[in-house]
């Protein structure tokens, strides 16, 4: 689970973030998303702290730790935390730009960058479709930020499946 998980893990959580913007989950649902997200994402790297303690494996561990405070943020902001919707965006944008920055981080290190490299541009085209997706959706196109999450999601699916195979 600890070398394959990921593959599994990435598209399920983008996979959930757009059922939630299409209305097909409810907060409820999300909320137990966001806290069994975050109990993987404390135990992954306890358990793994050793084996992620160099080069790309190293800062793939640093994803994983701010993305459980990320994580956490979002199941706040879902729980009714004042500050919801702050506690929400950090949650959405961190998870599309923190695993950009590792997987930018993952090509300019590797011998073959390109999926790497896909799955970062990916993350940030679709983190700026996002943030222009929740200003078009007020005057009336409302798939737009659902658009968004579906280019962030595959484009991470891309690199970290990409990762998984090489590391």
């Amino acid at each position: 689970m600890r070398e394959n998980g990921p593959i599994v893990l990435v598209p399920a959580a983008w996979t959930v973030a757009g059922a939630a913007h299409a209305g097909v989950v409810s907060g409820r649902t999300l909320l137990i998303a966001h806290a069994v997200m975050a109990a993987v994402l404390f135990v992954f790297p306890v358990v793994s702290w050793n084996e992620m303690n160099e080069g790309v494996l190293r800062v793939w561990r640093t994803v994983l730790v701010v993305g459980f405070f990320i994580t956490v943020s979002g199941a706040a902001g879902l729980y009714g935390v004042p500050g919801e919707e702050i506690l929400l965006g950090v949650s959405l944008y961190g998870w599309m730009l923190l695993p950009a920055a590792g997987l930018a981080y993952t090509a300019r290190e590797s011998d073959a960058p390109h999926a790497s490299a896909f799955g970062a541009a990916l993350s940030l085209v679709g983190a700026a479709l996002y943030a222009v997706g929740v200003t078009v959706s007020v005057i009336g196109v409302p798939h737009a930020a659902l658009l968004a999450v579906a280019v962030v999601g595959f484009g991470q699916t891309v690199g970290i499946a990409d990762a998984v195979y090489r590391y």
